[in-house]
């Protein structure tokens, strides 16, 4: 199957006048326009395309590399608007429309915009909406409390700024966490400081790695002075029996440990952990 939106690995199946005839696995064929084509090929040569559709509506392969993909978030620049919508600068030589209805703040030529792009189904084309927050879901979370993640910075608020967290979810970091500049579009790495009643995810910005695992390299610490300096889980123990015994996941048991380790605040031998 060939993914419009999507970057794709495709065999060259043949050369013709207007370029390169790329297939699938399953024998579906789209142009490679000769602008495109490689200065050495060979028939059935495997080659990375991104596919859209083209100013003709017609299904077309090409090598640039736009700024955003199917599925994905970036700040673009509106190049132009019209009667029927914007047109934003993807770095594609068709702009990537934005209907009105998927505008959160009706936009201005010049200005840039943070934005989803996804695919219409009904037209096949690829759309850009700006209102990014129907495209996040909290209600079934993929991160965990203390978890490292991957952060957009979508928009602000009047206790911090929102952001979008591993592509997914939505977080806020709350104005006293925030202690750099940050701009709407700023791709940045955070960790999930809290998860509070009904899934909404606190982000911490900041120095990530161990040192934000505190609160659980602290609680392995207690366990470990409850029970004479001596902790009978490793690596290797099941991840039920960490969470039964410690309440957090085998992930986060595993990043805690370490920590403690590289503070030379324990040692780890086969059958346990010893403080030191």
């Amino acid at each position: 199957m060939i993914n419009i939106g999507e970057y794709n690995t495709l065999t060259i199946l043949r050369e013709t006048d207007p370029g390169l005839f790329l297939a699938d696995e399953d024998d579906n064929e789209v142009l490679l326009p000769n602008r495109y084509v490689p200065e050495n090929f060979k028939i059935w040569d495997k080659i990375e395309v991104f596919v859209y559709l083209d100013n003709d509506e017609r299904l077309v392969a090409v090598t640039d590399k736009p700024y955003i993909k199917r599925g994905d978030f970036a700040l673009l620049r509106c190049n132009a608007v019209t009667q029927m919508g914007a047109f934003l600068d993807w770095g594609m030589v068709k702009e990537l429309f934005c209907p009105f209805k998927e505008q959160a703040f009706k936009m201005k030529k010049g200005g840039w915009y943070l934005v989803h792009c996804y695919l219409d189904e009904k037209t096949e084309r690829l759309v850009a909406s700006s209102k990014t927050n129907r495209f996040l879901d909290n209600k079934e979370l993929t991160v965990e409390q203390f978890e490292e993640v991957d952060l957009i910075v979508s928009h602000p608020s009047e206790i911090g700024m929102n952001v979008i967290v591993n592509k997914k979810h939505l977080g806020l970091i709350y104005n006293d966490n925030i202690f750099q500049d940050i701009s709407i579009g700023d791709r940045l790495k955070g960790v999930v400081k809290k998860i509070r009643p009904g899934n909404k995810l606190d982000i911490s910005l900041g120095q990530v790695g161990y040192r934000n695992i505190e609160p659980n390299a602290e609680l392995i610490m207690k366990e470990l002075e409850d029970n004479s300096g001596y902790l009978n889980l490793t690596d290797k123990s099941d991840p039920e029996e960490i969470k039964r015994v410690l309440q957090m996941s085998k992930k986060s048991f595993k990043k805690a440990v370490g920590s403690l380790y590289k503070q030379k605040l324990i040692k780890i031998e086969p059958d346990g952990i010893y403080l030191l």
